[in-house]
């Protein structure tokens, strides 16, 4: 099978579903990543201002934590971080859209519509209309996923609510997904921050207590054509 995740910033895709990449290419699957925004301009007053030798770093710490999940490609888009907001809808639909007809996957892991953080709410809305369910689409899954320190820090404040319905046992792949992490040295943080180890691995226990497994990502499906 073909897989797709498609994620707002670097890390994003680790935090949201590290571990059930590493599941599924274990499984034999194609999994790959698509990066929409460059993840850290909004740190500077000026996007401008930004040094260009940090957005390779990042880059480089992203294609280090797939290599430890196995994935074969991480692709990456130049739209500004943070302000996905001010980019035109239609455009980054556009970008989802030519990710599908090249990859052309039949499940997408994708943000939550209900986060606090605006780039992963513009992301989420682009890839639900870029995956219509017309006559020709080619993706039959469609599910979402939350990102420590943004799903939750949005208090269900913001509509709809995640609400996760499916569970992916990660019991042996979760310290991949915690090491992947770890090739972000920018991003992660110490407990007791969300993105810490100890954290990621409390996540995935309290997620495997109400699945009935030791250790689970959460994810809610959108759709799913059998």
């Amino acid at each position: 099978m073909r897989v797709l995740v498609i994620a707002a910033h670097p890390d994003d895709e680790v935090l949201g579903c590290g571990a059930t990449m590493g599941r599924l290419v274990r499984e034999g699957n194609d999994v790959r990543i698509a990066i929409l925004a460059e993840g850290l301009t909004s740190r500077s007053r000026v996007r401008e201002d930004t040094d260009t030798r940090e957005l390779i770093g990042l880059r480089a710490q992203a294609k280090q934590a797939a290599d430890l999940l196995g994935i074969k490609e991480v692709m990456f888009y130049d739209l500004p971080d943070n302000r996905l907001d001010t980019v035109p809808l239609l455009d980054v639909v556009k970008i989802v859209e030519q990710l599908i007809a090249r990859v052309q996957p039949a499940r997408i892991y994708t943000h939550h519509a209900g986060d606090l953080n605006m780039d992963h709410v513009v992301v989420s809305r682009a890839v639900m209309i870029a995956t219509r369910p017309v006559a020709d689409c080619r993706v039959k899954e469609v599910y979402q996923f939350e990102v420590a320190s943004s799903t939750e820090w949005a208090f269900q404040q913001f509509a709809p609510s995640f609400r996760p319905n499916v569970f992916m046992d990660i019991a042996e792949t979760l310290e991949a997904k915690v090491n992947a992490m770890s090739c972000y040295e920018t991003e992660a943080r110490i407990f007791p921050h969300p993105r810490s180890p100890e954290a990621l691995r409390a996540i995935a226990t309290r997620w495997g207590t109400v699945a009935g497994c030791k250790a689970a990502e959460a994810f809610q499906l959108v759709r799913a054509l059998v």
